[in-house]
């Protein structure tokens, strides 16, 4: 089973972006050596817990970091931007990282709608989501040479940056029906945030079901990312869990906090108990957290598994994700680059 990050660049209390994204190019290359397949950057914004207001950004950097592992957006999201705008970029960023780069595409905004309303630069009318389909196909469009001939932006296509293997390999993401429908019908990988909403299970079905083959993606091929912490104990797990606890419970009421130190986030929760939480937390030692990764695999029939977490400190995060990586590959691929840098 293929084994992949996302990475949303957490803001421990305390500290700084420019510290989070210090800590993300150092937890990419620890992937590459633990044998991750692919690494992606969230898109979030007005978070003071996450820095990674743009995955576009941050792609590059990486990809120069490293030498093998795919690197991508988890996702962008393009109600936000052009598809043109998109296109152009990440064709720049399939130079730097030649054979290597995702595109990940989401519809959420990423943030509470205020936010998603000051990023708009047109404001005379509120943000559509209806014409996110469109979108899409427009940016596969240029991506693809692909568009009509009538089509306004036709010779658009041509103007593209080129050099590296062309165009990056681009996904479907999402939480819903809708994205598992469009994601089938346009012939797009699929990922789905299990993280975000532990109810999706039929959205494996919905986006089988409606699997249209394509050049790009011949048959329906699905991950399934999901929140995951190994400790060298499950005691440790938990412990290491209970700062992300703090913070949903905050943003559940509408507030939104950095991450918080574990002594910080044990002392607030002995003092505000809360329910057990609905959303799918795989917690253990590596090998638990493994074994549970395979079941969830299997429940969605997934090709590939996607972890994520948030933790204050950086070294039980690069920690938790070698854990998880050794248990389920044994002994972790090292690629040759890797070896002669280490």
């Amino acid at each position: 089973m293929k084994l992949s990050v996302l990475d949303q660049s957490p803001i421990p209390a305390g500290g700084t972006a420019a510290d989070a994204v210090r800590n993300t190019i150092d937890l990419a290359e620890a992937a590459e050596r633990f044998g991750y397949h692919r690494y992606w950057l969230a898109e979030h914004h007005a978070s003071p817990a996450l820095a990674g207001v743009a995955p576009e950004a941050l792609i590059g950097p990486v990809a120069l970091a490293t030498s093998r592992i795919r690197i991508g957006s988890g996702g962008i999201m393009l109600p936000h931007f052009s598809p043109f705008k998109v296109a152009e970029t990440f064709r720049l960023l399939s130079a730097m990282g030649p054979g290597r780069i995702d595109l990940g595409l989401g519809r959420a905004p990423g943030s509470d709608q205020r936010t998603a309303y000051a990023l708009q630069r047109d404001r005379s009318k509120r943000m559509l989501v209806n014409d996110f389909p469109e979108q899409v196909a427009e940016l596969l469009g240029y991506l693809e040479g692909s568009l009509p001939d009538d089509h306004l932006f036709k010779p658009l296509e041509a103007t593209l940056p080129s050099g590296g293997s062309g165009s990056p390999d681009v996904w479907m993401l999402g939480s819903s029906s809708d994205s598992a429908v469009w994601a089938g019908q346009m012939g797009l990988p699929y990922c789905i945030a299990d993280f975000i909403n532990s109810d999706a299970l039929p959205l494996a079905d919905l986006y089988r079901q409606h699997f249209t083959p394509s050049a790009r993606c011949p048959e329906p091929y699905l991950m399934v990312a999901v929140w995951a912490i190994a400790a060298e104990d499950r005691a440790g797990a938990e412990r290491l869990a209970a700062p992300a606890k703090m913070m949903f419970a905050h943003l559940v009421r509408g507030s939104l906090i950095p991450v918080p130190s574990m002594a910080v986030a044990d002392a607030w929760l002995a003092d505000n108990p809360q329910p057990p939480a609905r959303r799918r937390t795989l917690l253990g030692t590596g090998a638990e957290v493994a074994d549970e990764v395979r079941e969830v695999a299997r429940l969605y029939g997934a090709q590939e598994m996607m972890l994520v977490n948030i933790l204050p400190e950086h070294a039980p995060r690069v920690r938790s994700y070698q854990l998880v990586a050794e248990a389920l590959h044994s002994p972790p691929f090292v690629s040759s680059e890797v070896e002669k840098r280490t």
